[in-house]
């Protein structure tokens, strides 16, 4: 319920924060989902009741969404077309980063000793309203601010939800991150189940799943140089079918060397879904209405977070602990075609150039020149 209360119940504000964002600036929503993260963890941390507990995970949903989106779209409107997939990467390492570290801070935080668990977990989520609020100090001037002329410019008219969605490459895009997402949390919550029926001890697990986050993140540090070498189009197609078999790949039955192979090759490949996928989206949306794209595809995101664990447990409970990452494996080859697909659209309209063109050199001459 708790979990259900945090991914779903701020998704009725995320289309009307998506269009106040495009008609204005960005930057107000990050001290804003700051607050209410660092709030709502705080009150967590002190709620006495499972209802207060779900009530807080709202607000901490909520201010999740603000930060998310006002961040996805300065990262949008501050790059330019060749840029906007290094600068998506760079920014999907700092969330790749927080997931890491975070657990493991937590995990040093929280003890089960004498009876401790409660106020142990209680100041885990002190701790984690203290690192958000600091968090704020590094907000100032972080958007650049436009001038009067370019709002008055901007069309006061919204676009609707369902022309948005009719955008060619919008509804892959959205797609793409889903699987991604639903991908990685059921490979964390999985994949203690399977190997503790295999007899692989959870030290182990958890190094297993340090690596495939670790993994991920050196993907994004070179996602540049693999746009260079493959185009946006074959390098998230490729990955996404190559991760689809290693997510079916981890049903078989093999040694732990080789699993742990199979899992740092897949979170290297899970790497590029989400950054990708925001450029997708952002590129295919109408420019008007890029950050209400992007709430759209957070809204995505939110409901695969909900309806693919719950899809997980029943397949779990009917075929084996196991058969979720089969299921997985065909969420993440569907993905591969609409990726494919999507990008034989681009190519028919012409689309951008994916990476930073390289400066020309100036000649020496020039320098003089007015």
């Amino acid at each position: 319920m708790i979990t259900g209360v945090y991914a779903l119940l701020p998704l009725f504000a995320a289309v009307p924060l998506g269009r106040r964002t495009d008609h204005g600036r960005c930057a107000p929503l990050l001290p804003f989902g700051v607050v209410l993260i660092a709030g709502g963890c705080a009150l967590s941390g002190r709620a006495g009741s499972l209802t207060a507990m779900a009530a807080w995970s709202g607000v901490m949903g909520l201010g999740h969404l603000c930060f998310v989106i006002g961040a996805q779209s300065i990262v949008a409107r501050q790059s330019g077309p060749a840029e906007q997939d290094r600068n998506f990467g760079h920014f999907t390492i700092g969330a790749s980063l927080g997931q890491l570290i975070g657990p493991i801070a937590a995990g040093c935080l929280i003890s089960e000793r004498d009876g401790a668990m409660a106020r142990t977990s209680a100041l885990a989520l002190l701790v984690a309203a203290a690192v958000a609020a600091v968090s704020l100090g590094s907000l100032r001037r972080i958007e650049h601010r436009s001038p009067p002329a370019a709002h008055r410019a901007e069309p006061a008219t919204k676009v609707p939800v369902g022309r948005i969605l009719r955008a060619r490459g919008v509804p892959a895009g959205i797609f793409i991150s889903l699987a991604v997402l639903s991908a990685t949390d059921i490979i964390t919550a999985y994949l203690p189940v399977v190997g503790e029926h295999r007899g692989i001890a959870p030290a182990t697990v958890g190094l297993l799943l340090s690596l495939r986050a670790a993994a991920t993140i050196a993907c994004r540090l070179v996602m540049t140089p693999m746009l260079r070498v493959l185009g946006r189009t074959a390098l998230l197609s490729t990955t996404c079918l190559l991760a689809g078999v290693l997510c079916a790949g981890i049903a078989l039955p093999v040694p732990v060397a080789v699993l742990a192979v199979m899992l740092a090759v897949l979170g290297f490949c899970l790497g590029v879904g989400q950054p990708l996928s925001m450029t997708t989206v952002v590129r295919a949306a109408p420019p008007e209405a890029r950050s209400t794209a992007l709430a759209l595809r957070l809204t995505g995101n939110r409901l695969g977070q909900v309806a693919a664990p719950a899809s997980a447990g029943l397949i779990a409970g009917v075929a084996g602990t196991a058969a979720p990452f089969v299921m997985l494996g065909a969420l993440l080859l569907a993905a591969a075609g609409l990726g494919v697909r999507g990008g034989r659209r681009d190519r028919q309209a012409g689309a951008a150039p994916a990476v930073p063109a390289p400066r020309p050199r100036r000649r020496p001459a020039d320098r003089h020149r007015t």
